[in-house]
């Protein structure tokens, strides 16, 4: 929450931006020379960005209120966006919480497809080439951000429902235990790729699925330390005050 702004809210939930957002979406629209003629058309994709991660964003949002969780905020910033979710810690709720996320982005790929497909046999690629490369790198942006998040490393999507899916089985701290070190083999790998492809800013999300997933390990084992002190402790008499 540090840096970020108030922009609106909708239905009780506050989005915030954050202020890093502002000099990527600069460097991006001021690096758009090579994809549109005109930079107008740089700055409606990194809209159509903006759009597509908060309604991500809110799908998590509404489905954990939906089983009675609570959800109030949700910060955008450059690597995505940060929906504060806290469902009931039921591993049914956490599921269906994290899995409406990338469910708005299979929603959103047939009307994407539709607009990309209708551009182009509409004659837009002659007519008005910024306005089909746009549909079709919204598009792109969608699948990417559905794949992406999807992944099985925690504390992507596709970690989190790994981690409510072995919830069922192995409890709440063994199954938070193994999406973390999936989550750390997963760091190493995009670390690796970031050094093969000299790129920065695979870098950073590296980093960032790293020092995640090793903050859930060691949650997983303060929950663990909890509940074997918990255990070890004398029944309560009946009729004594705690």
């Amino acid at each position: 929450m540090r840096g970020s702004l108030p922009i609106f809210r909708v239905a009780g939930i506050q989005v915030y931006l954050h202020f890093t957002w502002f000099f990527v979406a600069w460097y991006a629209i001021s690096s758009s020379k090579a994809r549109y003629e005109s930079p107008t058309w740089a700055a409606v994709e990194y809209i159509g960005l903006f759009a597509i991660v908060l309604l991500h964003e809110f799908g998590h949002a509404f489905a954990c209120r939906s089983t009675g969780g609570r959800a109030d905020h949700i910060v955008l910033w450059p690597l995505g966006g940060l929906a504060f979710v806290d469902p009931p810690p039921r591993p049914g709720a956490v599921l269906w919480s994290i899995a409406a996320g990338p469910l708005v982005n299979v929603v959103l790929f047939p009307v994407f497809s539709l607009m990309a497909f209708a551009s182009g046999s509409q004659g837009f690629i002659e007519t008005t080439p910024d306005v089909h490369q746009v549909l079709r790198n919204l598009w792109f942006i969608n699948c990417g951000i559905l794949v992406f998040n999807l992944l099985p490393f925690y504390p992507l999507d596709g970690g989190q429902i790994a981690r409510a899916l072995l919830w069922f089985k192995l409890g709440p701290i063994r199954s938070l235990q193994v999406a973390g070190m999936l989550g750390v083999a997963g760091a190493i790998l995009v670390g690796c790729l970031a050094f093969l492809l000299g790129s920065l800013w695979t870098g950073v999300i590296a980093f960032f699925l790293f020092s995640q997933a090793a903050t859930a390990m060691q949650r997983a084992k303060a929950m663990a330390l909890q509940a074997d002190v918990a255990s070890r402790m004398p029944p309560p008499v009946p009729g004594q005050q705690p």
